[in-house]
């Protein structure tokens, strides 16, 4: 069987660091120091008015990295990350607009699902690969595991709330493919350059799966 497209992209590592940036001159060393530590698949949400264009400088500046988009809303949202450069788009819900707009357009897709009847809409639209969100307050690993019977062959990527100390219940499932969150570029450290810290803590995101749950 062929793979999915986003099996490929995001169970290279079992974290996706998910990056938010208030100043430009960060994306670029914050981006190299996360790929060199073992971290290459990287989520930079729009959540800030410098966030395409640092997609546009990590995509052409930092060797290895495959940058995703996150907080992808809107047709218009999809087609500027697609101009930026973007390898894939993640979005925190999904409407049929949004669902209309991803079938329409070249990346891979990760629609954000909060409960069952949101994933079952996802699934009539041929969809099998989501995000969960906010992942911590709608129940965490027992959700997911809860799923793994009424919806076999669905793959998920929890975020939100999710820590160094509770991500291995995570990833012991077998229907996660790896998990998001930013704990690993703190902004105190982002903010102070702290490369070396930083990649400290993401070097320690790499053996997450590894761990018992």
């Amino acid at each position: 069987m062929t793979p999915h497209p986003l099996d490929l992209i995001l169970a290279r590592a079992p974290v996706l660091p998910v990056l938010a940036f208030d100043q430009l001159a960060h994306a670029v060393p914050l981006a190299r120091t996360l790929v060199a530590a073992g971290l290459p698949v990287l989520e930079i949400t729009l959540r800030s008015a410098i966030a395409l264009e640092a997609i546009r400088r990590v995509v052409g500046e930092v060797e290895g990295a495959l940058v995703g988009a996150g907080t992808v809303l809107t047709r218009a949202d999809l087609d500027a990350v697609t101009a930026a450069g973007a390898a894939f788009a993640i979005s925190p819900g999904a409407t049929a607009a949004l669902y209309d707009a991803a079938a329409d357009g070249p990346l891979p897709f990760l629609p954000g699902v909060a409960s069952a009847s949101e994933l079952m809409a996802g699934l009539e639209r041929g969809r099998s690969r989501f995000k969960l969100f906010p992942a911590a307050s709608l129940g965490g690993p027992a959700l997911l595991r809860a799923w793994q019977g009424p919806f076999p062959g669905v793959r998920f990527c929890p975020t939100g709330g999710i820590d160094a100390a509770s991500a291995p219940a995570y990833l012991a499932l077998g229907n996660v493919m790896t998990v998001g969150g930013s704990w690993m570029a703190p902004p105190a450290r982002v903010a102070a350059g702290d490369w070396d810290g930083i990649a400290a803590l993401a070097r320690a995101c790499t053996a997450l799966g590894r761990l018992p749950a």
